[in-house]
């Protein structure tokens, strides 16, 4: 195939992240969100909260990196962030998927996108730390607008909650208290459980 076509190829298989259903529900409760919104939300905190974020944080590449890195759900599924079980195999899943989704693009642009996807896995840059906090602020604030959306419906733990929110205290500490104030508030009505 010429590179067009591949390109093509691409970006119309990746109109499936559309149909993968994540476990946390839009803000108004009325739904649950799918992969492409959770991507699309991160995209624009990226950018809206780009002030909160470490020194160097370069959010012309965390935009991608955010935009990006869920893309392996298509041939991995979602996998929610509190199932055990799940998150065994998790990782080989996604390595398998992401060699499948990037190879069908021309070289260069599908070594250049798995090198995002591998930096906000890994986690370890700054960029990453802030494209991971904010992956897992998005949730917390989605789940506090839905009266406790997947909490609520899924049993979770606050121990569980606090240790999936560390990137959050280490990459964004102003909101910090912020998610200190969603988990306790949410203890205290009984939606997450001590």
């Amino acid at each position: 195939m010429d590179r067009l076509t591949r390109q093509v190829a691409f970006l119309t298989g990746i109109d499936r992240l559309k149909n993968i259903i994540r476990r946390t529900s839009l803000c108004d409760d009325s739904r649950l969100e799918n992969s492409a919104e959770h991507s699309w939300h991160l995209g624009m905190m990226a950018m809206v909260l780009a002030e909160y974020a470490e020194p160097g944080v370069d959010v012309t590449r965390v935009v991608p990196m955010v935009l990006v890195h869920d893309l392996v759900e298509i041939h991995a599924g979602d996998t929610f962030a509190y199932d055990v079980a799940g998150n065994g195999d998790r990782e080989a899943r996604e390595r398998a998927a992401a060699d499948t989704l990037f190879g069908q693009l021309p070289d260069d642009q599908g070594r250049a996108l798995r090198a995002l996807w591998e930096e906000f896995e890994a986690g370890e840059t700054p960029d990453a730390r802030y494209a991971v906090a904010l992956d897992r602020l998005q949730p917390i604030l989605a789940n506090d607008r839905s009266g406790g959306g997947s909490w609520r419906d899924h049993d979770v733990s606050r121990a569980q909650v606090m240790t999936r929110m560390r990137p959050v205290e280490q990459a964004l500490p102003a909101f910090w208290p912020t998610v200190l104030d969603i988990v306790d508030r949410y203890c205290a009505a009984g939606l997450l459980r001590r």
